[in-house]
């Protein structure tokens, strides 16, 4: 075929349309420009040349370009064919059963859909693929398992590369076996080379028990899952999601995770399954109770928050991530800064003058941080101190604070635990440290003995004294006994020790002191108003040794501030520090967990 084209039209252009002519029409075509002679470009097709498979590949334009219209064989077609079956899944029984939750990959559509998201690859969807395959294609049959029911590969997640795994439900209830296993395994050392954070998406009833051979007690079995859980700790944040009951071994990655995060009505983790325990201990007990979110959100501490359903669960670690970074060489994120939710000039009127009177110190935080930054951690399990990421001037910093409005802020056993892994994961990743101290000191009493208030308080202490990253600490008012040691007191090294105009340092509060001290001296007066006038008297002088006047005047701490600067004063102090090197001795580690 034969086509003439106005002058003046080059040899690209002459090209182009020869080869889309050529397209349309199935057959040569050469391209005259104005009133050439000779064709400016001739384009030929392979089926027109009598090309095919294996034959030399066609050339026709002349500019000597090639153009392959070679399409997909049969090969490739079964190819796609095998893959579209393996994405949907286990039998589709399961997948109806699914009910409250998403199918596994509608979930990581979810994750990896929208806008600065995408689903970047998978690995290993063909694992187990011959086990099932041939006589499970297409049927619904518990034979059937698709990538061995658990998903391993790459995204970006709001605009941050992570390595991400997730259960498939609908295979074997998300058991784990062994080619499953060994993609979790590569996935967890791959993110040790890269670097790059890691998502748990977990919906898993533990380990396949009837396939249980090759893959338990290996080198490279499921056992290799906690080896790895340990080395990536502390170098590369470790979150998780439970979308539903993670039993035995599956239970342990959530535990062993930075931050977990369990769906409300669906999720659960336990050592065992309901139906374990009751023939092991004779309790009888539904999941709910044993494992269910209240369980480890308020009670045992094994999760940081809880999601009321999956998109909720997304929206937390979207926020999550913003304070971390990718791994343990690199800073936090910062952003723009933006003025605090409610004024600073209202810090003094938050803090009640008298020592005893509850308040709850959130209102101090809101007056100090940037606005919407709040992220609480573990909010539900020992109130009395409140552990959470927020902003300064767009600095991520992560806060421990005395909680007055609960328990009078005294320091129980789990709070303890709480604020010292807050810490420890907080100087893990480069996360600043901002301590408000309000706390009459740790507890005491024969059940928190039992439960261990000095062995949690050992570990509390010793996160505060072993964190290497920027530190302040506020005397907002009481700091009493070893309250002050733990809450970043000024033996423990902190770039600063700033106190507001309330703030009291000693050993224990006024009323305790006297009664201590001077009993004796007072129960000898006779006189009812004398002995009363004398112990106020004894309470101003005492007090007046552990105002927070005195602590500046002996230079106990850096600075009294005005309550309405102390964002301006820690924005600029943190500002400062931000490349305050610290070092440990050096040892191979401490002995304290």
């Amino acid at each position: 075929m034969k086509v003439r084209i106005a002058p003046g039209a080059t040899d690209e252009e002459a090209s182009a349309i020869a080869a889309a002519m050529a397209e349309h029409v199935g057959d040569t075509v050469e391209v005259y420009v104005g009133d050439d002679e000779e064709p400016k470009a001739v384009h030929e097709l392979a089926s027109a040349a009598g090309s095919g498979r294996g034959a030399p590949s066609p050339v026709a334009a002349a500019d000597g370009a090639a153009h392959d219209d070679l399409g997909p064989t049969e090969r490739e077609r079964k190819l796609r064919e095998e893959i579209a079956d393996i994405l949907e899944g286990g039998p589709e029984k399961y997948r109806e059963g699914l009910e409250d939750k998403l199918f596994v990959r509608d979930r990581l559509e979810l994750w990896f859909g929208g806008e600065g998201s995408e689903f970047l690859f998978e690995d290993g969807k063909f694992a187990a693929f011959d086990d099932w395959h041939e006589s499970g294609v297409g049927e619904d049959t518990d034979d059937r398992l698709p990538a061995d029911g658990m998903i391993t590969g790459a995204a970006e997640f709001e605009g941050r590369d992570v390595h991400f795994m997730a259960n498939d439900y609908t295979v074997k209830r998300g058991s784990m076996a062994a080619k499953g296993v060994e993609k979790f395994l590569r996935m967890q050392q791959r993110a040790l080379k890269t670097g790059q954070p890691v998502l748990y998406l977990m919906d898993s009833s533990g380990g396949r028990i009837d396939q249980q051979t090759g893959f338990f007690a290996n080198r490279e079995g499921i056992g290799k899952y906690y080896y790895n859980h340990s080395m990536l700790s502390g170098r590369v944040p470790q979150i998780c999601v439970l979308y539903g009951p993670c039993i035995a071994g599956a239970a342990y990655t959530p535990v062993f995770a930075d931050f977990t995060i369990m769906v409300e009505d669906v999720s659960a983790m336990a050592i065992a399954s309901p139906r374990m325990v009751q023939m092991v201990t004779g309790e009888d007990i539904d999941l709910e109770e044993l494992g269910g979110p209240q369980v480890h959100t308020r009670e045992s501490g094994s999760a940081d928050l809880v999601a009321k359903d999956e998109e909720h669960a997304r929206e937390l670690v979207a926020q999550l991530i913003t304070y971390l970074p990718d791994n343990a060489d690199e800073k936090p994120p910062k952003t723009e800064t933006r003025p605090p939710a409610r004024s600073p000039a209202g810090i003094d009127s938050v803090v009640p003058d008298h020592p005893n009177e509850g308040y709850d110190m959130k209102d101090l935080i809101d007056r100090v941080i940037d606005d919407g930054s709040f992220f609480e951690l573990r909010p539900d399990f020992g109130k009395e101190i409140i552990t959470a990421y927020a902003r300064i001037d767009g600095r991520p910093v992560g806060i421990v604070a005395n909680q007055p409005a609960h328990r009078a802020g005294a320091i129980f056993p789990d709070a303890a635990e709480k604020a010292a892994e807050f810490i420890w994961k907080s100087d893990a990743f480069n996360i600043p440290i901002l301590y408000l101290c309000d706390t009459p000191g740790f507890m005491a009493g024969s059940q928190v003995e039992k439960e261990g208030i000095l062995e949690q308080g050992k570990k509390f202490i010793y996160a505060t004294s072993s964190a290497t990253v920027p530190q302040q600490t506020v005397v907002v008012r009481k700091a009493y006994g070893a309250g002050i040691y733990a809450m970043g007191g000024p033996a423990y090294e902190p770039e600063s020790v700033i106190g507001l105009p309330s703030g009291e340092i000693a050993i224990m509060g006024p009323e305790a002191a006297i009664n201590a001290v001077y009993a004796r001296k007072l129960s000898q007066i006779d006189d009812p108003e004398e002995r009363e006038r004398t112990e106020q008297e004894l309470r101003e002088e005492y007090r007046e040794d552990i105002d927070i006047h005195r602590m500046a005047s002996e230079v106990v701490i850096d600075e009294i501030v005005p309550p309405s600067t102390l964002r301006e004063e820690l924005a600029g102090r943190f500002a400062f520090y931000e490349d305050v090197e610290k070092s440990l001795p050096d040892k191979k580690h401490g002995t304290i967990l």
